[in-house]
């Protein structure tokens, strides 16, 4: 059957040893049975590795860093429009979808570059900060949490007894630190401050197994995908380099339920601690699709394929399996690659 021919811009081309989901989301595509895709890289940094990997984006451009706003955002994307012809855009960073979020509308009309992004209201309700309220909404067990923006919040915490430890120190975006006294937790509050800026999340310790699900919801109540998965080696920055599919109808069905009674749009990523009595607790809902999200296409649901279908307005039916016992291993590898090709990329912005 002879695929159609589309393009889609990628970012989170970031494949180190806490890497963005771009890379595997691009593999992801390239192994669809439907599109014949071309790739457009989108980079933040000069040195994320994907730039320079052999065999994965067509052409590279530089976005200016989320901080810059939206309106800056705007501009570089009418000038790589004026370059390529994207169909669609797929935005991997937390940090960025805030401004993809309130833009999507003016990419699609002005630009001709469709999207499946989250509504600003489901974004907003399923973060760190809110993750309390988010739980009592939707049903599902959610760790004590508080948000605070300095270290004497956190005594009055421990004096009124609504915090102990061991408790886990979030930033408001990435990073998470396990401590297990004030000075610990006041070293790793300062660490997130100094990188991710306030506030900053406490949050009650669960003991247990930590598993995570890779899902994907049409914004209509229906899950298209999900694939369970148990984290198997962890780095010290607590991300998965190695992991396996797992079969688990309680964990489907608690992150079925979830995507489907919140009406999530576009990929996300669950994380639940398994506690020792059985019970699962949602730690995070990260809003785009993870890291390993290539062991869903292995293991028969490739939810970015499906993703770029419901952005061009194709119904797409839900997957009914996947392959558990499935396993995922990262590895590391040195490329060799001439100094003009950093050059350019930094000199130019494209590549």
């Amino acid at each position: 059957m002879k695929r159609r021919k589309i393009t889609v811009a990628v970012t989170g081309l970031n494949n180190i040893d806490s890497p963005g989901p771009g890379i595997p989301v691009i593999r992801a595509l390239r192994e669809s049975r439907d599109f014949d895709v071309r790739i457009i890289g989108l980079s933040y940094e000069t040195l994320e590795p994907g730039i320079y990997m052999e065999k994965m984006a067509h052409r590279i451009y530089q976005l200016p860093l989320p901080t810059a706003g939206s309106t800056m955002l705007q501009e570089r994307l009418q000038y790589i429009r004026g370059k390529e012809q994207p169909d669609v855009i797929i935005p991997n960073f937390d940090a960025e979808l805030h401004n993809f979020i309130k833009i999507a509308g003016w990419m699609k009309e002005e630009l001709g570059i469709a999207s499946f992004l989250p509504t600003r209201e489901s974004f907003e309700e399923r973060q760190k900060s809110e993750l309390n309220k988010f739980g009592e909404k939707y049903g599902v067990k959610v760790p004590e949490s508080h948000m605070i923006t300095q270290l004497q919040e956190l005594k009055r915490l421990e004096e009124e007894g609504k915090m102990e430890y061991p408790l886990v120190v979030k930033g408001r975006y990435y990073d998470a630190w396990i401590a297990s006294s004030f000075e610990q937790a006041s070293s790793y509050f300062y660490k997130i401050v100094a990188k991710w800026g306030y506030p900053v999340i406490l949050q009650q310790f669960i003991a247990g197994t930590e598993v995570n699900v890779t899902a994907l919801g049409d914004g209509n109540g229906r899950c298209i995908g999900a694939v369970p998965m148990r984290k198997l080696y962890i780095t010290d920055k607590g991300k998965a380099w190695s992991g396996i599919s797992l079969e688990d109808e309680k964990l489907l069905d608690t992150a079925r339920s979830l995507v489907e009674k919140s009406r999530w749009r576009g990929g996300c990523e669950l994380e639940f601690i398994k506690s020792k009595k059985g019970e699962y607790y949602l730690l995070e809902m990260n809003p785009r699709f993870p890291a390993w999200i290539y062991l869903a296409n292995g293991c028969g649901q490739n939810h970015p394929d499906a993703l770029v279908k419901m952005a061009l307005g194709e119904e797409v039916e839900p997957f009914t399996r996947y392959d558990s016992g499935k396993m995922f291993i990262r590895y590391s590898y040195d490329m060799v690659v001439d100094i003009a090709a950093f050059e350019k990329i930094s000199t130019t912005g494209e590549m």
